[in-house]
């Protein structure tokens, strides 16, 4: 059996950018199974954290860890940014990119891509250039270059924020298929309703700090904190 990355623990963990304070000290446990749902104001903290968990930031103070050796931690793993990345190639040839780096011949690679490709539901011409596709299928894209070496963790930084409601159904539909099968995702979202039909937990965060935390029943029926109560009320919070 292969061992698993997770679970990801962080402890007392801080970060800061140019002498300013961004998150911290805050401290949690990453489970191996399920979707957890970052919420919070803007400017809240949610895409820095998934950053800092990610690796895309490097944390300052307290520690990070893995159930696994970094390496292995960072190759099991796969982060989907809310503007899709889109470089100069075809669609395969992006969604085959990760494959090639990792020493694939470019024909195995682009039919994995193919294949990763049609389970996100991108069709047509996969040789066409990759700017040429709408903003969903560009998502879908970005999605499926970030599954096409099977990450055992996905993050998502507001997948859907710029998508119409057919492109974020089909994305919210992706992810449920995913957790199905095993997938654990952590995703960040200003999208109440989204995050009430996607999440099993939830971290609710404010001036970068995990205010409240805990599974999605009990934090949308009965939130304890004011902030939270606020924020899904849709007023600002105190």
């Amino acid at each position: 059996m292969v061992a698993s990355i997770l679970p990801l623990r962080l402890e007392a963990v801080e970060l800061r950018k140019r002498g300013k304070h961004i998150l911290g000290p805050l401290s949690l446990e990453l489970g191996a199974t399920g979707c957890t749902i970052l919420l919070g104001p803007n400017g809240s903290g949610k895409t820095s954290l998934l950053r800092l968990m990610h690796g895309l930031e490097r944390v300052r103070r307290g520690q990070l860890q893995w159930a696994a050796p970094l390496e292995e931690a960072r190759r099991k793993q796969a982060f989907v940014f809310q503007t899709p990345i889109v470089m100069r190639r075809s669609i395969v040839d992006c969604i085959a990119y990760p494959l090639l780096l990792d020493g694939q011949s470019r024909s195995a690679a682009r039919a994995e891509a193919a294949d990763m490709a049609a389970r996100v539901g991108l069709h047509g011409d996969l040789a066409r250039p990759a700017f040429v596709l709408s903003g969903g299928e560009k998502q879908k894209m970005a999605l499926a270059r970030a599954l096409v070496r099977a990450p055992e963790l996905l993050f998502l930084d507001e997948p859907s924020a710029n998508l119409d409601g057919r492109s974020t159904r089909e994305i919210e539909a992706i992810l449920q298929s995913l957790k199905a099968d095993g997938t654990r995702i952590v995703m960040s979202t200003h999208n109440v309703g989204q995050a009430r039909r996607l999440a099993d937990d939830v971290l609710f965060l404010n001036e970068g700090k995990i205010v409240e935390a805990g599974d999605a029943a009990t934090f949308f029926d009965n939130p304890t904190t004011p902030e939270a109560q606020a924020h899904l009320n849709g007023d600002l919070i105190p």
